[in-house]
């Protein structure tokens, strides 16, 4: 059964890459995936949730191997190594490229008005470094969904805006700078003054 969602998601990255979101329907995934429409329908009502579903999971594959990647001895370094590690990845995605570039409108929903199902498996993935930052005294006290919250949309812009800075900043300086605002963010009070 997941191989063949995951068969479907694939079709619809293809989709989507190729023809856009406003261009893309559920009978064409159906046929680049080889299965009938009520197949795509079973699992997925319209474009919009297939969608999410296809963000959700590509994200939280880069989510997942940024965080795979971090080794680093505290969970404040290995938190900005993650945050640092998915924008530069998506950076070079072109599933996340096709959004930024043709499907802002997609975007706006989620950058301005609410957070999707992709947002908030980041949310997770964040806080649970924040807590760890808690225990081993590397991440300053607070409220952890609220600092998570704050490192989510910091992440966030700069993921999708790195085309306001280009002018001043490379892709390297960029990711650099990120990582400097994150760590005077989530250092520890004492450690600031």
């Amino acid at each position: 059964m997941r191989k063949r969602e995951d068969a479907i998601l694939d079709a619809a990255r293809q989709c989507i890459e190729a023809f856009g979101v406003r261009r893309t329907t559920l009978t064409d995934v159906a046929r680049r995936a080889g299965v009938s429409r009520p197949t795509v329908y079973r699992h997925w009502p319209d474009i919009s949730s297939l969608v999410a579903d296809l963000l959700t999971r590509e994200l939280r594959a880069v989510f997942d191997a940024c965080a795979l990647q971090a080794d680093e001895a505290t969970a404040r370094e290995r938190l900005i190594h993650q945050c640092a590690g998915t924008v530069g990845t998506l950076w070079a995605h072109p599933l996340f490229n096709r959004f930024v570039d043709t499907e802002t409108d997609v975007l706006a929903t989620y950058v301005f008005h609410r957070f999707g199902s992709s947002q908030r498996a980041a949310l997770d993935l964040i806080r649970a470094e924040v807590e760890a930052g808690h225990s081993d005294n590397s991440i300053r006290e607070g409220n952890s969904g609220q600092l998570a919250r704050m490192v989510l949309i910091s992440v966030q812009s700069v993921a999708t805006s790195r085309r306001l800075v280009a002018d001043t900043l490379d892709d390297d300086r960029l990711l650099e700078e990120l990582r400097l605002l994150l760590n005077g963010y989530l250092r520890p009070l004492e450690a600031t003054r």
